[in-house]
């Protein structure tokens, strides 16, 4: 699972001018801690990759710095992402890539390091999923797991927020995040996910609006102690 996350000042831009700099980098940073925790926390994800900045966001996952010659930016953090993730070896007859016991990246070996390719699927979920909760993404990667290419259409309906490859299709995998990312993935033939009901997956969080729709949701220990700091500096 490879989870790109942009940091500050460029996190969560649009939810300017109504959020302060200061609190959208905190809200930023829950985000992302959520959404790590969800995938860390789900049965079918044997390995996470944090691509960014700021390797003390990936906690148990493995972090992994976003390329700094050249254009910064989501697409290329997210192919950068998928490179390694498709070069991670897995030893021959595993049921699941093992962590070590202080849960950091997993320690294995392999006399066959494209292994990964045969046995493993790469996907792609963002960053700003504060309500996801692992069930929800165990759910969603064992429906995409009949398909070579599938994703998962965002709550406002044009968006992504999980672009999967599974076996053979990873060599062929490119997900096309950003503006109208549905339709573009559509057009390279992913197959979307009936997500509808997996509020946590489809709900990522640019705008204050999207903001208001998790917190009745309900999110994760990290945007709710931020949510509830900023509520408290209000005085609200």
């Amino acid at each position: 699972m490879v989870i790109p996350v942009k940091g500050a000042p460029a996190a969560k831009s649009r939810l300017a001018p109504a959020v302060a700099d200061d609190a959208r980098a905190m809200l930023a940073r829950a985000f992302a801690l959520d959404t790590i925790a969800a995938a860390l926390a789900a049965e079918s994800v044997g390995h996470v990759v944090v691509v960014g900045d700021d390797p003390a966001l990936a906690g148990e996952a493995e972090f992994l710095a976003e390329p700094v010659d050249g254009p910064r930016n989501l697409t290329r953090a997210i192919a950068h992402g998928i490179a390694h993730a498709r070069h991670l070896p897995v030893e021959e007859g595993a049921q699941r890539p093992s962590r070590n016991p202080a849960g950091a990246r997993a320690s294995v070996e392999s006399r066959d390091a494209s292994l990964i390719d045969r046995r493993w699927g790469v996907a792609v979920l963002l960053g700003d999923l504060p309500a996801l909760r692992p069930d929800e993404l165990d759910a969603a990667l064992e429906a995409a797991s009949r398909h070579p290419l599938a994703f998962a259409r965002d709550a406002d309906g044009t968006g992504t927020t999980l672009a999967t490859a599974t076996r053979g299709a990873v060599s062929v995998f490119e997900p096309q995040f950003g503006p109208d990312s549905a339709a573009r993935h559509l057009a390279a033939g992913f197959v979307e996910l009936a997500a509808s009901d997996l509020t946590g997956l489809t709900r990522d969080v640019d705008t204050v609006d999207a903001l208001e729709a998790v917190l009745n949701h309900g999110v994760g220990d990290h945007t709710a102690e931020v949510v509830a700091h900023l509520a408290d500096r209000k005085g609200t």
